[in-house]
């Protein structure tokens, strides 16, 4: 074999694995500078924007990573019972703070799940025993966060860059509340709001959005089963009788102009369940230690009483001393 031809034959292989070797050695985004982090806190502090997801109440928030929400799933669902919903989608939220950090940015909507405190808040006073006086309740029942985490540090981006990445969560371009709970239903139920019309499966907030608040309410029992059914329309037009059984649309009926009875029972849309705060019988009230009394002090409470009386059922007030009087009504 000729020197020139074997030469060619060593060099092949190289030039194969060149663009390899450069594809691999590619630069990582550069860190994010110091004045995209200016504008960015300036462009989305005070952003209105419409919820495309729960956020649970409590100081614990959401965290997004590529795309991908967590706590999700029945966690979160566990969550939302347990404490309720800070904000649901299709609801209108203000960004109010943004915090860039180390490997991530920190987004609080609402005031964020803390409420923040004026300087003069800051200081307690105690009373007999060394308990304070002034503790006031710093949660925020309407706030809460999301953490938009990246691999090792925020990189360079701009104002639509990070829309786009908080896209699972904010909807930055919805022109109304019902747009943007619009797009968080599934194409089926999207088009039968947009018709008006209701299918069984429907939780509450899915009939208002379709027909509106009903004009009449009706509360019955089928056997075991208690319903609530919402009623639209009066003859001589149609009139569709909405049947709710717990939050849930198990029955549509539909008594047409002509006489024509359409009864629908079979399921058409299956939906999260939408959870709710529920408290069982046995669960005490809760009663604030600084809640208004009647009671003088150093009187104790009667063990006997019930939390509730009807006021038909009411005892007359006790008599007072007449060095103390009865107490005086201010009216404003």
């Amino acid at each position: 074999m000729k020197p020139r031809f074997a030469a060619l034959l060593f060099l092949i292989p190289f030039s194969c694995f060149t663009p390899a070797i450069a594809d691999d050695t590619a630069s990582p985004p550069p860190h994010i500078s110091a004045e995209t982090r200016k504008d960015l806190i300036h462009a989305f502090t005070a952003e209105l924007v419409y919820i495309r997801t729960q956020f649970p109440m409590g100081r614990k928030g959401l965290m997004l990573k590529d795309g991908q929400l967590s706590p999700q799933g029945d966690e979160l669902q566990q969550m939302i019972t347990m404490w309720g919903p800070a904000v649901k989608p299709g609801d209108q939220a203000m960004i109010t703070q943004i915090l860039i950090k180390d490997n991530h940015i920190h987004l609080e909507i609402n005031g964020g799940p803390v409420k923040k405190q004026k300087w003069y808040q800051h200081i307690q006073m105690s009373g007999t025993g060394g308990a304070p006086l002034n503790q006031a309740d710093t949660n925020n029942p309407r706030g809460s966060y999301v953490d938009l985490i990246f691999d090792r540090y925020v990189p360079e981006l701009k104002p639509q860059q990070l829309k786009d990445l908080l896209r699972p969560v904010f909807d930055f371009n919805a022109k109304s509340a019902v747009e943007a709970y619009l797009e968080t239903l599934s194409p089926k139920v999207r088009d039968a709001i947009k018709s008006h019309n209701v299918l069984v499966g429907m939780d509450r907030e899915m009939v208002i959005a379709a027909k509106g608040r009903p004009p009449r309410k009706d509360r019955e029992k089928d056997g075991d089963v208690e319903y609530e059914e919402w009623i639209y329309g009066v003859p001589p037009q149609d009139v569709d009788f909405v049947r709710f059984v717990n939050s849930e649309v198990a029955r549509v009926e539909t008594m047409k102009v002509d006489g024509q009875k359409i009864v629908r029972t079979e399921r058409e849309v299956d939906t999260e369940p939408q959870p709710t705060v529920a408290k069982t019988a046995d669960q005490p009230d809760f009663r604030p230690a600084n809640a208004p009394t009647l009671r003088r002090p150093g009187e104790e409470p009667d063990p006997d009483a019930p939390n509730s009386i009807p006021t038909g059922q009411r005892k007359a007030p006790p008599q007072l001393p007449p060095d103390i009087g009865p107490p005086k009504l201010v009216s404003n």
